[in-house]
């Protein structure tokens, strides 16, 4: 099944819209499971277990295995995803960006060393620094466009032949998309500009982060990213859930801050702005 297709079975099947980010750091684990030398992997596993009945995709960020020399763990991860919970995508967020020679490398990593289902790319090379990631029909792309970090406005907020260069991309985007492929990664802590890439990109899917630790705004983000069926949105949150505990329940305790999320999120589903 292609990504898309996952992503939109997943949504009604599972009556959800939230993405657990799996970003492991050993040192916020428990005392007993730092002491395991397969820590990452157990750790993953576990918060995997506990809240994916309520999510629509899982989010591995990769520089927190490969700081940690875990690119392993990793790949045994989404093995473990792919065979246990099959109907739920996996996100690679790798943020890659490069000219195409290289980024044909960069996705023979995410899609066939990894096999995720999708990948974040930086859309800032343009196009044939994309399309590479394209000739896996079955995968799916999120481009950055507007992110969730207050130094996005640093570049993204610049003004570009009359509209702001996060509006460029989003038009871009709806451009390239000739193979359906692509989505758009727009933070939780901009709702506005989100209603206004939402406008820009139809029934694009969102990547949404930046709900939990980061504060974003979890009401105002559903309403103006969900499209009309109550969709299109992937609401990512990772350290709320993912370190609702520092102790030895940290799986149930993520199971619930899930669930709570999940709820949180559904309440928003069909209302307006």
């Amino acid at each position: 099944m292609k990504f898309d297709a996952m992503l939109k079975a997943r949504w009604g099947a599972a009556d959800t819209l939230l993405c657990v980010g799996l970003d492991p750091d050993p040192a916020r684990f428990s005392e007993r499971l730092q002491h395991s030398p397969d820590s990452i992997y157990q750790f993953c596993t576990s918060i995997v277990d506990a809240t994916a009945d309520f999510v629509c995709a899982f989010k591995p960020q990769i520089a927190y295995f490969a700081s940690a020399g875990a690119e392993d763990a990793l790949q045994r991860l989404i093995v473990y995803v792919r065979a246990t919970h099959p109907a739920i995508p996996v996100i690679l967020d790798a943020k890659r960006g490069d000219m195409a020679s290289t980024a044909q490398h960069y996705a023979r990593e995410v899609f066939e060393r990894y096999d995720a289902h999708a990948v974040t790319l930086s859309p800032y090379l343009g196009f044939d620094s994309i399309e590479p990631y394209l000739a896996y029909p079955d995968r799916g792309v999120f481009l950055l466009c507007r992110t969730s970090n207050a130094g996005g406005d640093d570049l993204q907020m610049l003004q570009v032949e009359g509209e702001r260069l996060y509006e460029r991309v989003a038009r871009l985007a709806v451009e390239w998309n000739r193979s359906g492929q692509l989505g758009l990664v727009v933070g939780a802590t901009y709702p506005r500009e989100l209603a206004r890439v939402r406008a820009l990109a139809g029934e694009m899917p969102l990547l949404v982060p930046g709900i939990g630790a980061q504060g974003g705004d979890v009401e105002g983000s559903v309403k103006a990213g969900q499209t009309a069926d109550g969709a299109g949105i992937v609401v990512n949150s990772s350290r709320a859930i993912i370190y609702a505990s520092g102790n030895g329940d940290f799986a149930e305790a993520a199971r619930h801050a899930a669930q709570k999320a999940r709820d949180e999120i559904n309440r928003y589903r069909f209302a307006t702005a």
